[in-house]
């Protein structure tokens, strides 16, 4: 369960990566893809779980 949490995380990265460099346009939705992949990130720092 812990590895599909990191892959959400790397996706949603990806995902924001490739939006900000494809579509410009669409800035608002793109950042709301980091900081999920930020909030999750968190998560896993402060239930301290194992990364």
């Amino acid at each position: 369960m812990r590895d599909l949490l990191w892959l959400i995380v790397v996706l949603l990265i990806i995902g924001w990566l490739v939006g900000y460099f494809a579509f410009p346009d669409l800035g608002s939705i793109i950042h709301i893809l980091i900081v999920l992949a930020v909030i999750l990130i968190l998560y896993k720092l402060l239930t301290g779980r194992r990364l």
